[in-house]
């Protein structure tokens, strides 16, 4: 018999009982005696059979909560762009009844984080994604969800204190190390150094950035070990006098090459560079935001890398709805690939994307 076929009334039949003790047994519903139970389990083993969870979640009238622990859109573009991934997410799972629900915080606040994470868990939803920007406070919070017995995927940052149930985005450490290869690739035969530049980040709290860093310099400590490479801070307090600090920082180091572990930070960077007249010192950013691909297209930054903060996003949802729908199991890793993105191929790349 084609168990892609088989109907419960086949099953009654294979095991010598009625269609209701069959159906009693598979939903573990009502009495059923012991003899006739395993009759049936036999007939299941034997058929591999498994029910229909598509028909059964539609017929069901659960609903499940997916929230997003996620920096605020507002504040920042590359939030933003994550959002459309969201978009895409509820049309794609509605039907299922499953509902997200985002909860937001402050980028540069780490008290802000810990308030929208303890309202949700007030909230108490099915399941969470989030990005763990603040190392401490989001250990504190995923032990909680631990606890809680409540499932997590982590998109844009990974972090090793916790076991989330899959991590969605890209290996930190190897995208620093193809930004400093890069700007290598750029500056090579020019004298001065290269640097990372940190604008409005909170290195110390945050794991990708930290990582991003450690390879750019590991890159450059085996390419060159003489070579300096320097770290310019623009603290989010400082933005006032981000040009007089940036310029004063390139010229104090000679700088030669900026690597800039934010999306927001290129158009900043690329302006002051301009008004300055440093348009020769290389840049490479990341991601592709209008203003940054605007940039790309008139030579004002050489290279992006494009993290694809939407589809991480949309990923993410993806795992925690089959898991909590259909009881499937997630990767404890979907590693995005590494893309660089040039004035050469942004439109072809951008044209392949919509469809």
């Amino acid at each position: 018999m084609n168990k892609k076929m088989i109907r419960i009334k086949d099953i009654a039949k294979l095991a010598g009982v009625s269609v209701g003790t069959v159906d009693r047994v598979i939903h573990k519903r009502g009495k059923v005696s012991e003899k006739a139970r395993e009759k049936v389990e036999s007939v299941l083993q034997e058929i591999d059979y498994t029910p229909n969870l598509l028909a059964k979640t539609l017929g069901s009238n659960k609903v499940y909560t997916i929230a997003l622990l996620v920096p605020h859109p507002g504040q920042d573009p590359y939030w933003k762009l994550s959002m459309t991934g969201l978009d895409i997410a509820q049309k794609e799972w509605r039907p299922y009844h499953m509902e997200l629900q985002p909860y937001f915080f402050e980028l540069e606040n780490a008290k802000s984080f810990t308030a929208a994470a303890q309202q949700l868990l007030k909230d108490s939803p099915d399941a969470v994604v989030s990005a763990p920007i603040f190392l401490h406070e989001a250990v504190d919070f995923f032990k909680q969800l631990d606890q809680l017995s409540i499932p997590y995927v982590h998109f844009n940052t990974m972090i090793s204190e916790v076991s989330p149930l899959s991590f969605i985005g890209q290996d930190s450490y190897q995208s620093g190390r193809l930004g400093a290869s890069l700007l290598h690739l750029l500056t090579k035969d020019q004298t001065g150094s290269p640097a990372i530049l940190h604008i409005r980040e909170s290195v110390q709290h945050s794991v990708h950035f930290r990582e991003k860093e450690r390879g750019f310099r590991d890159f450059f400590g085996a390419m060159s070990p003489s070579q300096t490479v320097t770290a310019i801070t623009i603290e989010g307090n400082d933005m006032d006098t981000f040009e007089e600090k940036l310029i004063r920082g390139i010229k104090k180091h000679d700088i030669k090459g900026l690597f800039i572990p934010t999306s927001s930070g290129a158009k900043l960077t690329a302006n002051a560079l301009e008004k300055n007249g440093l348009q020769h010192i290389s840049i490479v950013g990341y991601d592709l935001l209008k203003e940054n691909i605007d940039l790309l297209k008139n030579d004002k930054i050489n290279f992006l890398i494009h993290q694809n903060p939407s589809r991480q996003l949309f990923r993410g949802i993806h795992h925690l709805a089959n898991h909590l729908l259909f009881k499937k199991s997630a990767p404890s890793k979907e590693l995005f690939p590494l893309e660089v993105i040039t004035a050469e191929n942004v439109d072809s790349y951008l044209e392949a994307v919509l469809h």
